[in-house]
């Protein structure tokens, strides 16, 4: 049986439970991390709660602060920082190629809001773009998952439109794409072609020939493709058409390396629209 991740008020409590034999600082509001979180498990709560505290020993602390979780849900988020010296022109590169995910994702009605964007390589990654929701969400429309599309493209259109090339940096982005296509045109009914259908009903990889009929899989395949293919034109043209704002995110970028959320939608030029929306 699949257990769906703790909601707002279960990840509180899951905190609570894993720092109570961390001494925590009367600065410490569990909610706001809880809050932040949405799609989280147990296991990684655990996780967040575990490097707050090695954190704070680092640090030579003898409580963990507000600024402990804060600096370990980052970590946890996008991955631990690594010392790597980028030449200009990549660096340059990556500057774009996020500003291109962070901008989009700020210009599509209803997407996540835009929480950092970053170009310190962490983990695997060169930079990171984090987007979360204000609230849990539980069902998704058409518009949102093709919004998450677009978002993802976001990098790769970037380097299109302003090097006219495509680096392999974008290989996790396609990764997602393909993964929410697959499912918009095979799980949730929301192609045509297809109809409602659930045609790839379990996992994929093991479902993929075994659930529905060659003819279905070759409907399929052209299905995610022309989604794909009209969200990818379709993060080339907006990224065109705002690209004095792509610019100034990507030269904020290479001064700053790192944006955090009220600053990249002032630079950008983009009305953040909040919700003060309570779980």
């Amino acid at each position: 049986m699949q257990v769906s991740p703790p909601d707002r008020g279960g990840r509180e409590a899951i905190l609570r439970i894993h720092t109570r034999q961390i001494p925590l600082a009367g600065d410490v509001d569990l909610a706001q991390p809880a809050k932040t979180t949405p799609g989280m498990t147990g296991a990684e709560l655990a996780n967040l709660a575990n490097e707050a505290a090695l954190l704070a020993v680092k640090r030579g602390q003898d409580e963990v602060t507000q600024a402990d979780l804060s600096d370990a849900l980052e970590k946890v988020q996008l991955g631990a920082e690594r010392a790597l010296v980028m030449p200009l022109e990549e660096r340059r590169r990556t500057a774009y190629h996020e500003s291109g995910h962070a901008l989009l994702g700020m210009l599509q009605p209803g997407a996540d809001p835009v929480r950092k964007i970053t170009i310190v390589p962490r983990g695997r990654a060169l930079g990171v773009t984090l987007s979360t929701p204000d609230a849990d969400k539980y069902a998704y429309t058409e518009e949102y998952l093709r919004g998450r599309i677009i978002g993802a493209l976001g990098g790769m259109a970037a380097e299109q439109v302003v090097f006219g090339v495509v680096t392999t940096g974008a290989e996790n982005d396609l990764e997602q794409v393909t993964n929410i296509a697959r499912g918009m045109v095979a799980r949730w009914g929301m192609s045509e072609r297809v109809g409602r259908l659930s045609a790839l009903p379990n996992d994929a990889q093991q479902a993929y020939g075994l659930a529905a009929a060659p003819q279905t899989l070759d409907v399929i395949d052209g299905e995610m493709r022309r989604i794909v293919d009209d969200c990818y034109e379709e993060a080339c043209r907006k990224l065109t058409d705002h690209r004095g704002q792509l610019d100034a995110l990507a030269e904020a970028l290479l001064e700053r390396e790192t944006l955090e959320e009220a600053d990249a939608y002032r630079i950008a030029g983009v009305t953040r629209l909040t919700k003060d929306i309570e779980a």
